[in-house]
């Protein structure tokens, strides 16, 4: 009687076991399956129809009657658009420049506000306003000091000397590089605070050591500060190629791609393809493209910090 009750309590502690993790795996799924649901049908689903619409025909004002299936026309059509190249051109310049100098500048103000500012909290938060101010206020701002004939960064140009100082958003070979610049100048707040919050990781014996050994700040910033926020620069790197890649606000509200093409990026000629050419098949091929550049850059990003890192 005692093995067999012995047997049954046992039981019962394995029931109530099984029963126990049974509702924590049913809470568990509870608690994700809001969050589930909405990433299937919110990014799922419509990344996967995005995929499927690629390879047709399809001018979505005239309803799903109009889709007509078209195979790889759309993408062999890529080869042939001088819009698309000038379009990738563009952007993969605007990425190339932009993220090395947010990089640099971000790490190197980062250090000066750490090591050798006063009132360090007033700078982060003026140099952290424009990240986070109206797209549409800033664009407004940087267009009237960018005007060509009366512009204030124009006219103190002229006041120093040079007679014919770039027309900026109106010339074709300047456009381009005033909305790098303006990028520059709302983004470098966000590096700068997230390069602070990575240099409060590095240990401060470090540079400790390093005086007592007579190396000079240049030194100490080259051999331990970069080495040693290198995590922080993969991340801000990363982070910083996709953003490039889908960077539209600025130059939808400065330039509309214009003059001619020469500010024209792959978000923008995306926008332009689906939304006023009415061409949703091809910008959906057109967006495939860009992940598909955009999954390679980072590839190749994570392949050489692996490599670096065993080194």
């Amino acid at each position: 009687m005692k093995k067999q009750a012995a047997a049954g309590v046992q039981q019962e502690l394995a029931r109530q076991k099984r029963n126990a993790a049974f509702r924590e795996t049913a809470a568990g799924i509870l608690f994700v399956l809001p969050g589930f649901i909405g990433f299937v049908a919110f990014i799922l689903i419509p990344v996967l129809m995005s995929l499927g619409i690629s390879f047709t025909e399809w001018n979505f004002l005239r309803g799903w009657d109009a889709i007509e299936f078209n195979g790889l026309e759309n993408y062999i059509k890529m080869f042939s658009d001088d819009w698309f190249k000038e379009s990738m051109i563009n952007n993969l310049m605007f990425t190339a420049i932009t993220v090395p100098v947010l990089l640099v500048l971000g790490l190197v103000i980062a250090e000066l506000i750490n090591r050798h500012s006063y009132g360090g909290k007033p700078v982060r938060v003026m140099i952290f306003i424009p990240y986070i101010a109206s797209v549409v206020a800033v664009c407004t701002v940087w267009q009237v000091l960018l005007q060509p004939s009366y512009g204030p960064v124009n006219q103190f140009l002229m006041s120093i000397g040079i007679e014919n100082p770039p027309r900026w958003l109106v010339d074709e070979n300047w456009a381009l590089f005033a909305i790098m610049m303006v990028n520059i100048w709302t983004q470098i707040g966000y590096y700068v605070a997230v390069y602070m919050a990575g240099l409060k990781n590095v240990p401060l014996d470090l540079y400790e050591a390093a005086q007592i050994d007579g190396a000079t700040g240049i030194k100490q910033f080259l051999y331990i500060t970069v080495p040693m926020v290198r995590p922080t620069t993969f991340f801000l790197a990363i982070m910083g190629i996709i953003a490039s890649f889908k960077v539209f606000d600025l130059i939808s509200v400065m330039t509309n791609g214009g003059p001619g093409n020469s500010t024209s990026v792959m978000a923008y000629y995306i926008y332009k393809t689906a939304f006023t050419d009415y061409k949703m098949g091809y910008a959906c091929a057109l967006a495939w493209a860009l992940f598909v550049v955009i999954f390679i850059v980072t590839l190749f990003q994570w392949k050489f910090q692996s490599r670096y890192e065993n080194e």
